[in-house]
């Protein structure tokens, strides 16, 4: 029998909830009447990620780096490595609900136009986290800026399937020869808005993303919340520019970095006064957001784990 789906799941210093993924996985497969194959890449983490995966009676296949990439390249990898007709993108830190990867293949299905689906992404704690988004334009960038952003950009409501201009790709299952004819994810791109990037282009090429509310996830959200926010911050800042002077004119890239600025500012000079906000984290993004190309981001990060793995 020919493999129909294959799990697709890129792992970076996150031993524990990549376990807990590949729990959620095995439960799923357990579901399902079709072949399923489990791919684990392992971003050349130090805490045994790797022989864990190994160990895990779900994983199919692991591949372990010995130098850290960005992850538009490594879910690249393991799409070429696939051999499903589906394969279902996963962050380590997403933990399919029962029922998630049977509901994101109907939808897939029944729209023979649609090369991708997103679930529905919930916080541990069970509340909705947004999930798909207009594309960014500077119209988007000033409905930010007006800070009507959730009603007007954010496309994860409801509870119809529904069509979206992208999704996150923490649990999106994809088509794999869609994802083969428009090249795979650009690796220019480290770590985010590379989903945004590869929706555009599977747009630009005829296909639609799809928002799937009955397939459910548990998304942990280590990448964002995690250690090194500068980081972060200034990786977030360079991507975002760099999708929209691949997809723009250098008029719109500016602009969208004029009123992004400004909506961060503003919410700098409201953290002043509201508990739980540090304005000069606000800040941070605001100047990042306006200089995107200086200070050093999670690619810079990786290359420094690269050298010290070589010492």
């Amino acid at each position: 029998m020919s493999v129909e789906i294959s799990y697709c799941v890129v792992n970076t210093e996150l031993r524990a909830l990549m376990l807990r993924c590949l729990d959620a996985i095995a439960q799923e497969q357990a579901t399902l009447d079709v072949e399923t194959e489990v791919l684990v890449l392992d971003n050349a983490s130090a805490d045994g990620s790797a022989s864990a995966a190994r160990a895990h009676p779900a994983t199919t296949q692991v591949v372990a780096l010995e130098r850290r990439r960005g992850k538009g390249e490594n879910d690249s990898q393991l799409l070429q490595l696939a051999r499903g007709r589906l394969c279902l993108l996963l962050n380590e830190d997403s933990e399919l609900l029962p029922g998630a990867t049977q509901t994101l293949r109907a939808a897939l299905d029944a729209d023979p136009k649609a090369a991708a689906a997103g679930a529905r992404l919930q916080r541990p704690d069970g509340r909705q986290q947004p999930s798909a988004w207009r594309f960014p334009t500077p119209l988007t960038a000033l409905v930010g800026a007006l800070f009507l952003h959730r009603r007007y950009t954010v496309q994860s409501r409801g509870e119809e399937i529904r069509e979206v201009d992208w999704a996150q790709s923490a649990a999106l299952l994809v088509q794999r020869d869609a994802a083969a004819q428009i090249g795979w994810f650009d690796p220019k791109f480290f770590v985010y808005s590379d989903e945004v990037d590869f929706c555009k282009r599977l747009r630009d090429a005829g296909w639609r993303t799809l928002y799937v509310p009955q397939a459910v996830a548990i998304h942990h959200e280590q990448l964002s919340t995690g250690a090194v926010p500068e980081r972060r911050i200034v990786e977030l800042s360079r991507n975002r520019d760099l999708y929209m002077r691949k997809h723009h004119s250098r008029a719109a890239a500016w602009t969208v970095r004029l009123l992004t600025a400004f909506t961060y500012a503003a919410r700098s000079i409201a953290a002043v006064v509201l508990p739980g906000h540090d304005p000069r984290r606000y800040w941070r993004h605001v100047t990042a957001t306006l200089r995107p190309a200086q200070g050093e981001g999670l690619r810079e990060a990786a290359s420094e784990h690269n050298r010290g793995r070589r010492l």
